[in-house]
């Protein structure tokens, strides 16, 4: 969603909502095993509705709202690869900073960086392969580089 706010700026300003784009999808790769055990990749989208969400703020664009049991916070360092493997529970990622390249078992590759959001779901099988792309750290406090 950063990337769409900050390429509607370079456009020129917007006036309101009422003059902005509608965003009703929301899109997301789901990875996921077939009958035979291979990991595949699936294009997925979320309906979002125009609700009043928190009055007195402007209406917004929402999805359902599903519980969640547990959330965590995972950084990868550049440089690493993980080899095959299944995912340990089906999970959402969302991508905050760098870029992951993930191949499934069909031989497809794509990378997910900043705004992605990936449904993790082949906890059975070969799973999938994936590393980490380029060698930035994202975030520096005076001199000290941080990668999260």
């Amino acid at each position: 969603m950063l990337l769409l706010i900050i390429s509607l700026f370079s456009f020129g300003s917007l006036q309101g909502q009422e003059n902005s784009i509608k965003i009703t999808k929301l899109k997301y790769v789901r990875v996921y095993t077939d009958s035979l055990g291979g990991s595949n990749f699936e294009d997925l989208e979320i309906d979002l509705h125009e609700i009043d969400f928190a009055p007195p703020a402007p209406p917004i664009f929402t999805s359902e709202l599903n519980f969640s049991k547990r959330y965590g916070f995972l950084s990868v360092l550049p440089g690493w690869i993980g080899e095959w493997h299944p995912t340990p529970k089906r999970q959402f990622v969302f991508y905050l900073s760098g870029t992951i390249e993930a191949e499934v078992s069909d031989g497809e590759i794509r990378q997910f960086g900043i705004g992605s959001i990936t449904l993790v779901g082949d906890t059975i099988g070969k799973g999938h392969k994936s590393k980490v792309i380029g060698n930035e750290c994202s975030h520096t406090i005076g001199r000290l580089k941080i990668c999260i």
